[in-house]
């Protein structure tokens, strides 16, 4: 008689406006993760389709999970993840709402309006690292979200993110053609394909520096900061003051609020 898998993996997602990040956790590791893009107009099955394959590729059955938790900054993917929870992962999901127990204080005016991410970041930043902190997240926008020593969640700041940046840079100026966005080995670009990439990254590393100079002046105490994000190693690279990158925080912190609130 075939035997029913073990039901001992948490899948977490994090659905981005640009990509959705998926983790598979048995127990504290980081089985599996991958990125997709997020497209709003696709349906459970479609999702499903992809995702399932990718994670049986990698030794994840869908039936071995006993937990799915959710976070997306995306509205029309929140019943399209629900229902490819229950149909295909056999769970109901937990999804990172304003009413989600965190453990965070959160110093915002409007507590509802912080990114299911930030808040996702900013409580495994604490918990991992430790406050005061700063975590840089690198997507769609470029995120900083601060936490004071006493570990409460004080605010933060949005900015474009560099893919953001060059695209708009693309679609002005019409005789600057599409370039790899890389840090280049001169400052002064010796052609324009090296003019643009010398612009697009020191430009992007002087506005990420520039900003955190301006925090580490005003918080007391705060020496650590960690990127995560698509970019933060590209851009890490280049800063004065990242200490740590973290490609997976959002979804360790995932984790952490699904265990508070199981």
């Amino acid at each position: 008689m075939k035997m029913s898998p073990k039901r001992d993996v948490l899948i977490v997602v994090d659905a981005g406006n640009t990509q959705t990040v998926v983790g598979a956790y048995r127990g504290d590791e980081l089985a599996v993760h991958l990125r997709v893009s997020t497209t709003p107009e696709r349906t459970e099955d479609e999702y499903a389709a992809v995702l399932l394959d990718l994670l049986e590729r990698r030794g994840i059955q869908a039936s071995s999970a006993f937990g799915v938790m959710i976070a997306s900054v995306v509205p029309p993917l929140h019943d399209v993840f629900d229902r490819l929870a229950r149909k295909h992962f056999g769970c109901t999901p937990l999804f990172l709402e304003p009413d989600t127990r965190t453990g965070l204080e959160l110093g915002y005016d409007d507590p509802k309006a912080v990114g299911a991410d930030r808040i996702a970041n900013a409580l495994a930043a604490r918990e991992v690292y430790g406050a005061p902190a700063v975590v840089v997240d690198f997507g769609t926008a470029t995120t900083f979200d601060v936490l004071g020593a006493k570990g409460e969640y004080r605010g933060g700041i949005i900015a474009p993110g560099l893919g953001i940046s060059a695209d708009a840079l693309f679609h002005r100026a019409s005789r600057l053609q599409r370039v790899e966005i890389r840090r280049p080995e001169e400052l002064v670009g010796r052609n324009t394909v090296e003019a643009v990439q010398s612009g697009l990254y020191f430009g992007y590393v002087g506005l990420v520096d520039g900003i955190l100079a301006r925090l580490l002046d005003e918080v007391s105490g705060l020496t650590r900061v960690i990127a995560t994000g698509g970019q933060a190693e590209l851009i890490a690279d280049g800063s004065r003051f990242i200490t740590e990158v973290d490609p997976h925080l959002t979804l360790a912190g995932l984790k952490l609020i699904y265990e508070l609130n199981r």
